[in-house]
């Protein structure tokens, strides 16, 4: 099973190509300028490493979000674009879930992304990446009831401030078979309105 997995949600980019659970190529590192630019020839120099083309790979997996919103819309389009254009599988991956794969001896982890204002994208996973509160934009005091007892994976993904260490090979593992998706209808999931739709949304109340 050959497969591309892309993280383009922050400056902190993942590209990886895993072949039968191992990885034959990985760029975890940050693109701070130009990613709309950048991000394809280094899909590109990934394929000249390995031994086979894009066009032999089986399944896409792509992080639809939540995080930066023109990050997120990039890898969105370019794993839409492949999947459609060579009729290839696709599954979405949520940015919280992967950062949740950072190893912790702790009962919960908790991936949280800086939404400013007091807020931030947060959910709980346990170290089996199952779901106890689920993926939400929400005030910051809100996941306080789990701080005593878990890893608090709190990351500022918006302003990329720490470089996070996720595990993809766990990710991929874990939803491997998950039901693929019609190209069409993948969407990045953001959790909010961009600024601009809440000024709008203002405005005409």
């Amino acid at each position: 099973m050959k497969i591309l997995f892309l993280d383009t949600s922050s400056f902190f980019v993942t590209v990886a190509l895993i072949d039968n659970n191992k990885y034959v190529f990985l760029f975890q590192d940050e693109i701070r300028d130009d990613m709309s630019s950048k991000i394809m020839p280094l899909i590109s120099k990934a394929f000249d490493k390995v031994s086979y083309s894009i066009k032999d790979i089986d399944k896409i997996m792509v992080v639809n979000g939540p995080g930066s919103f023109t990050g997120v819309r990039i890898g969105v389009t370019i794993a839409k674009t492949i999947a459609w254009a060579l009729k290839k599988d696709i599954i979405t991956i949520s940015s919280l879930e992967l950062l949740s794969t950072t190893s912790v001896d702790t009962k919960y982890v908790i991936p949280m992304i800086d939404a400013r204002r007091g807020f931030v994208y947060g959910a709980v996973y346990d170290n089996n990446l199952n779901v106890i509160k689920s993926d939400s934009y929400i005030e910051y005091n809100s996941l306080s009831e789990y701080f005593d007892e878990s890893t608090i994976v709190s990351y500022d993904k918006l302003d990329n401030s720490v470089l996070p260490k996720v595990d993809v090979l766990k990710i991929v593992n874990k939803h491997i078979n998950d039901s693929t998706l019609n190209p069409h209808s993948v969407k990045p999931n953001y959790l909010k309105i961009t600024e601009a739709e809440e000024k709008l949304v203002k405005k005409n109340d």
